[in-house]
């Protein structure tokens, strides 16, 4: 028989911890007197209760191990069940958002994806601004973990071929994953002070440079500004620049350079591949606007340089309105997004390495036609890819057209048009942040979408954070077969 306590109990644990955060915010509203300080000493104790109350509850159950079906609904319960807690501040706060609205909002910052429903984010209390980037900032490092322990150990979309570097985990999910936060936090906070300290060094104040170092850091997006990242300019968009590409490569690289050993942070496939990809990208952009607009050549680099690095990155920052640009840069924003970054980075999207095993398969395909009798395996960072982990890869990019073209549609019989619809859909399945078009592009958000809309691509932030094939598992009558 399934034994749900095990999963309840880091879930419950996890709930609390979510709510004691709560309190830091509060701090803050204290600090600026506009009274809304109540609200989050009241939904983070009301959180911790609950967390508490589920943990203690389900404590006599728990194990070291975990079986696979456990592992599964811990990774995609937890995803789930967060928003619905990290939410509330939202509902009974100055937003006074709906329900549809909250659960949309933390979600899309829990899984780093950025968009947002509210407007006049200049005029909110700092206290709901702060928890915006809290949000994103653990839901950074909980993807971290998550990529880390329990994708290579599900074998999801090729992410086992990642086990000997993300430690071997079988029958030690729980104890492995905090041991591996704890390596990886130490890291993670310098990074976001140094973000931190670097912005204001470039002019921010303390609570803005605060709250862009956390969403850098997570590669999630959110601003203090409708204006996102268009109300900073110059030596601040270089500063993000660096942060989210650091984002964005594998964090285990920084703790092996941590534990001295430098080596295998330049020789790493994923890395060369994703710098390479960002240089190559810029000096294309960075021509295409020169051309066709009269930008100055500093303007031109620092505007592609930002804009790539955070849709690549899947951070979702816009310093312009690009839908100017042209429809040829418009095109090549699209497809970015679908680039992403490294496997074990904060990052989200398809990522650099399977497009690097789907490129090595091809290669293979090509000499085997020249060449019918010859023995040739596709590699990946020096080593033969397995049949197993080709077929995940390969599913991965057929289960994402199909997914991204089955939400399209149902994005569409709600009414949005085709622009917003397809680009919807694409940034809520790469969790990166902005659109296109007028509605849900870069200069604008998702508040004017209806509810039945928002729902569906909340759904496909979650799908999409957790690589589609973690959750879609649970829908399937044979995974729960003994």
């Amino acid at each position: 028989m399934f034994d749900i306590r095990p999963v309840a109990y880091v879930i419950g644990l996890l709930v609390a911890t979510l709510g004691a955060t709560m309190f830091l915010p509060m701090i803050v509203d204290i600090a600026e007197g506009r009274g809304e300080w109540h609200v989050f000493l009241e939904c983070g104790l009301l959180t911790v209760l609950i967390g508490g109350l589920i943990a203690l509850g389900c404590a006599n159950a728990v194990k070291e191990g975990l079986t696979l079906q456990q592992t599964f609904l811990l990774t995609v319960g937890v995803w789930a069940m967060l928003p619905l807690f990290g939410g509330l501040p939202f509902i009974f706060g100055a937003t006074e958002a709906s329900f549809t609205d909250s659960y949309f909002e933390a979600m899309s910052g829990l899984t780093t994806t950025g968009s947002t429903v509210f407007v006049g984010l200049d005029d909110l209390p700092m206290g709901l601004l702060l928890w915006r980037g809290i949000l994103q900032w653990l839901g950074g490092i909980g993807i971290i973990v998550v990529a880390m322990v329990f994708l290579p150990e599900l074998r999801v979309g090729g992410m086992q071929v990642f086990r000997s570097e993300a430690f071997e985990t079988m029958g030690k999910i729980l104890p492995r994953a905090t041991e591996i936060a704890s390596s990886i936090s130490t890291i993670y906070v310098a990074l976001t002070l140094a973000c931190a300290i670097s912005y204001m060094l470039c002019g921010m104040n303390a609570f803005d440079a605060t709250v862009h170092a956390l969403t850098t850091l997570s590669t999630g997006g959110f601003s203090n500004y409708d204006a996102s990242f268009g109300t900073f300019s110059g030596a601040a968009e270089y500063v993000a620049s660096v942060f989210m590409i650091s984002a964005a490569l594998p964090f285990v690289r920084y703790v092996q350079m941590l534990n001295g050993h430098y080596t295998p942070f330049w020789k790493d496939g994923q890395i060369v591949a994703f710098l390479l990809t960002i240089v190559v990208l810029v000096v294309v952009m960075a021509g295409a606007l020169m051309v066709q607009f009269p930008h100055h050549p500093e303007q031109a680099f620092r505007e592609s340089l930002f804009n790539i690095t955070s849709i690549i990155s899947g951070t979702g920052y816009a310093s312009v309105d690009y839908m100017g640009w042209g429809p040829f840069v418009i095109t090549m924003f699209f497809f970015i997004g679908l680039i992403g970054g490294c496997a074990g980075s904060t990052t989200c999207s398809i990522k650099i390495f399977r497009y690097q095993i789907l490129f090595a398969s091809i290669r293979v395909q090509m000499r085997r036609i020249r060449a019918p009798h010859g023995v040739f395996l596709p590699r990946f960072q020096g080593r033969a890819v397995d049949d197993e982990t080709l077929s995940s890869v390969l599913a991965f990019f057929a289960f994402f057209v199909v997914s991204l073209g089955v939400l399209s549609v149902g994005l569409g019989m709600t009414g949005l048009d085709f622009i917003t619809s397809i680009s919807g859909a694409a940034t809520a399945l790469a969790n990166v942040g902005p659109g296109l078009g007028s509605e849900i592009g870069p200069a604008g958000n998702f508040a004017g979408i209806n509810d039945t809309a928002k729902w569906m691509l909340a759904f496909a932030m979650l799908t999409g954070r957790l690589e589609l094939m973690a959750v879609f598992a649970l829908f399937t009558p044979r995974f729960w077969q003994a």
